[in-house]
């Protein structure tokens, strides 16, 4: 009689092949997201306006987005190592560019192409893990590993990153500390590409005589093959679109209702630790009560009251850090239970995953521009309330769309349900052998 064993990696939710990506991805995003808190205010220090500074970040925004979107294409086209390794290459010419050319010359046409040149880096590395992770996982697992991905990508982009710089700042200096954003994008790469084994072209799936441009343009035609694609990067969007909304007018709304600038900054690190731990957990509820539920319920559901809890417990309770903590604690927390649909996309396809997942791949690019272009339009037309009400209202609309995007397999049971099935199937076929 033969066993079928787990290791405790598996057990947890973290493919045993693929555990150095993971490691390697938390230390890359480190590097990345060290720059985050202070690197605006740093240059306007230095002597660029705050409109050329926004100018600055929406450019890289940009690169972002279209990055992101060329992630899980070229994962298809040449491989998930070689996409993450020209990533890693391209990002490295950009630290380098930006820091080395354009700080030290203090030139801003230069800062917009090179820091524009580091977007384009680190999606093709990052998030062609994510789409790694969607070829190499089992359908039962699934939702628990792009729940560890997010969990530890999101851990090193805004909290390793921010307590990394916030020491290396008073040790090094702030152009030395940018400059070490090469040394971790070494390690994670060393991790990530080194350590970690790649099956040769394993992302590849069979094309005879495609050309390299019909190749790329399945990122966008899988939407017309696949509908319900389609419906889950416009679900993505709505996703992460507060998360860049909220900064641009609720520091303002806080102020108003008697809160410091510290205290608000206290509010939304809480929220957004609420997200970060939440990523994991709702990674495991999906592969158990079901990808689709977890994220029409807890996702849309969750945020749609999450985003009004936020925003009026400091009317309910006046002055009460304890109380509007807990309302962006949740909000945070609900914000995560949109994890599964890294899951749930790919498994929509049968060879085209890295398609697929470029098109949530892209809807994550444009949240960063979506949030802050609401507020743009309607905080001057209906003022802070407003604004929180429509997004209240999309994310319900969120909720709408998931219904639709549903799995033939849903049918038979969770992923749970369905892994039972499998290793009772397996315990079968190894008594009988």
């Amino acid at each position: 009689m033969k066993h079928s064993k787990q290791s405790l990696l598996d057990r947890i939710g973290i493919p045993q092949v693929l555990a150095w990506g993971y490691l390697g991805i938390l230390i890359f995003m480190m590097g990345d997201g060290m720059e985050q808190g202070w690197l605006s205010p740093y240059l306007i220090e230095k002597g660029i306006s705050v409109g050329q500074s926004a100018l600055l970040f929406t450019v890289y925004g940009i690169t972002i987005g279209i990055s992101s979107w060329f992630s899980g294409v070229l994962a298809d086209i040449l491989g998930a190592k070689k996409t993450m390794f020209y990533g890693f290459i391209i990002y490295l010419i950009g630290v380098a560019g930006f820091v080395g050319i354009a700080l030290d010359q203090f030139s801003y046409p230069l800062m917009l192409v090179t820091y524009a040149i580091k977007g384009f880096g680190y999606p093709l590395f990052s998030y062609t893990f994510l789409v790694w992770i969607a070829y190499k996982s089992p359908q039962a697992m699934l939702g628990k590993a792009v729940g560890w991905f997010w969990f530890v990508f999101t851990g090193g982009l805004s909290v390793l990153g921010a307590l990394y710089s916030s020491w290396a700042i008073d040790f090094f200096g702030h152009t030395t500390t940018l400059w070490t954003a090469i040394l971790w994008a070494f390690a994670g790469a060393l991790f990530t590409l080194v350590f970690m084994k790649f099956e040769s072209k394993s992302t590849q799936p069979s094309k005879k005589e495609e050309s390299k441009i019909k190749n790329l343009l399945k990122g966008l035609t899988i939407m017309k093959k696949e509908p319900k694609i389609a419906l889950a990067g416009i679900v993505r969007i709505i996703d992460t679109a507060p998360q860049f909304g909220f900064p641009v007018f609720l520091p303002m709304y806080m102020l108003e209702q008697g809160f410091s600038e510290g205290e608000w900054l206290h509010i939304w690190a809480v929220a957004l630790l609420g997200n970060i731990i939440f990523n994991l957990i709702f990674g495991f509820v999906g592969d158990y009560v079901g990808w689709r539920k977890t994220v029409m319920w807890f996702g849309c559901a969750g945020c749609a009251i999450g985003t009004l809890l936020f925003y009026y417990t400091p009317q309910f309770f006046p002055g009460s850090m304890f109380f509007v903590m807990f309302g962006g604690f949740f909000w945070g927390a609900m914000m995560a239970g949109y994890v599964p649909l890294s899951a749930l996309v790919p498994s929509l396809v049968k060879d085209e995953k890295g398609a697929a997942m470029s098109v949530l791949n892209l809807g994550a690019g444009l949240s960063a521009f979506a949030g802050p272009a609401l507020v743009g339009i309607f905080f001057p037309l209906l003022g802070s309330v407003g604004v929180i009400w429509i997004i209240a209202g999309l994310y319900a609309a969120s909720a709408v769309m998931t219904k639709f995007i549903t799995l033939p397999e849903e049918k038979l049971g969770t992923p749970a349900q369905l892994r039972k099935i499998e290793l009772q199937k397996l315990k079968t076929s190894n008594f009988r052998e």
